[in-house]
């Protein structure tokens, strides 16, 4: 099998897997519910995450205060992706507090954050979760290799399967955009007819 064969065939591996854990489904459809729930009465969905989950964090957020398929109003979200933020915090505080300061200035009681991490370890997150519970915002985890340190602080957590963050990471992707697309219709039913 040629690395482009291979590649795909543990990306379908890993997707297929997911499918099978009954488990996953109804938690997709809560983290959905509880999002549609956020935006319902005036909250805003807050995102986080290191290296590419914080791409994807940015992708889950803009996807809100820009457009997913259809054109919408749109609707308040904020990736934790500020580089002057984030060098100033690391430099006066030490990096573990770069997304739990922001949770500090911008999260407040119905807020709903979204957490990335392939391991669930880092420790910047672990904080952001600390300091979300403290203020009563939704704690959701997209997570992988058993949810790391992070399973416990999250009030919903999603862990996907996969040895490796890429294959992880794929896996998170898809679910920001299927809750993505089961929010709109929720919301906006009208931008899906069918």
């Amino acid at each position: 099998m040629t690395t482009v064969e291979q590649a795909f065939t543990d990306a379908k591996h890993c997707l297929e897997s997911f499918i099978a854990d009954a488990e996953q489904f109804p938690r997709v459809a809560l983290f959905a519910e509880k999002l549609a729930a956020t935006f319902r009465a005036g909250g805003k969905a807050l995102s986080c995450g290191n290296g590419g989950s914080m791409s994807d964090a940015m992708h889950f957020a803009e996807e809100w205060s820009g457009r997913y398929r259809s054109e919408r109003p749109p609707l308040p979200a904020i990736a934790f992706s500020d580089p002057g933020h984030m060098s100033c915090v690391a430099n006066d505080y030490g990096y573990a507090e770069v997304f739990a300061r922001q949770v500090q200035a911008l999260g407040s009681e119905g807020d709903l954050l979204l957490m990335l991490s392939t391991s669930g370890n880092s420790p910047n997150l672990l904080r952001a979760a600390e300091e979300a519970r403290s203020r009563g915002v939704t704690t959701v985890g997209l997570l992988g290799k058993g949810g790391g340190k992070l399973l416990p602080l999250c009030d919903l957590p999603i862990i996907v399967p996969g040895e490796t963050s890429d294959r992880i990471q794929e896996l998170h992707i898809k679910i920001i955009h299927i809750v993505i697309e089961t929010v709109e219709r929720a919301l906006f039913p009208d931008l899906y007819p069918d």
